[in-house]
């Protein structure tokens, strides 16, 4: 019955009528991704361009919605779940991503890393161990010769290629982490995304103590210490902040994802992904 209900609208899709053609769209939408495979069917089967452009602006605009409700849930369950938010973010520009082969690279890169991990291991030590999985036998690194592409900002695209931007190795990488026990987590460092080793006998404490040590994903993992993050900070001429210092929630490390992406549209001049990529960074201060 539902089915019929789509086509029948459908088959409308196409009356000159823009009043018409509103009335028709609104009550399309409000079906949701259902009447995707039926507007994809129709698109097939037409010749008509103005026909498939308005399918096709229609596929998007439920996509988009979609999208929306699912980071704003997302959101709403404290963003715990930092893969699902980074694939919500990738849905954007691969609507068709498949998530389930997503899961699959992420669980084989950690059941190796597994394997070679034991409770008798520093956090130092642990952490060479992940390094040598992550960079040399699967062999992530920096993309620094296209730094700015949007595509170091999805995270599909950098399970696949193996290369990205700081910010979405340091989810890569963390979410392995965080799979395997290892209490490693963004810190949100300005102008150059990295992770901390919190001091797992002291995951309560606040400011500088709390991490133990950092690893800068971008240079295949290299530890540094607050010291060094002191002066990365003075170069940058900046006043030392407490956060600067801290882990940060999985939310503001999804706001700064949208932040690059922004940025790297706004270079390549797509101002409609921009508007887009806004209404989704408001989703998250709702």
């Amino acid at each position: 019955m539902v089915g019929n209900e789509i086509t029948a609208l459908i088959n409308l899709l196409d009356d000159p009528d823009e009043e018409v053609f509103k009335q028709i769209k609104e009550k399309i939408m409000q079906m949701g991704t259902a009447a995707i495979p039926f507007l994809e069917n129709a698109w097939e089967n037409s010749f008509n361009n103005f026909l498939q452009n308005r399918i096709e602006n229609l596929i998007h605009a439920i996509q988009f919605e979609n999208i929306k409700n699912e980071l704003i849930s997302w959101k709403e369950s404290d963003g715990n779940d930092l893969f699902n938010g980074a694939v919500i973010i990738a849905k954007h520009q691969y609507p068709d991503v498949n998530v389930c082969n997503l899961k699959k690279e992420i669980d084989k890169i950690t059941a190796d890393a597994w394997l070679e991990l034991n409770d008798n291991l520093t956090p130092l030590e642990k952490v060479k161990v992940l390094n040598h999985i992550f960079f040399k036998l699967y062999g992530f690194n920096g993309n620094t010769t296209d730094f700015h592409s949007p595509q170091n900002s999805y995270i599909n695209v950098v399970l696949e290629t193996k290369k990205g931007n700081p910010l979405l190795l340091s989810i890569v990488y963390s979410i392995i982490a965080q799979n395997l026990k290892l209490p490693i987590y963004g810190v949100n460092l300005p102008e150059h995304f990295i992770l901390g080793y919190k001091n797992e006998d002291t995951l309560s404490f606040v400011g500088k103590n709390e991490v133990l040590f950092y690893i800068n994903t971008f240079n295949k993992g290299t530890i540094f210490s607050h010291k060094e993050i002191e002066m990365f900070i003075r170069e940058l001429k900046l006043e030392p902040k407490e956060y600067f210092f801290k882990t940060c929630t999985n939310i503001e490390i999804l706001t700064r994802m949208l932040h690059n992406l922004i940025f790297s549209y706004q270079k390549l001049g797509y101002n409609e992904k921009i508007k887009e990529l806004d209404i989704l960074l408001g989703c998250l201060s709702i």
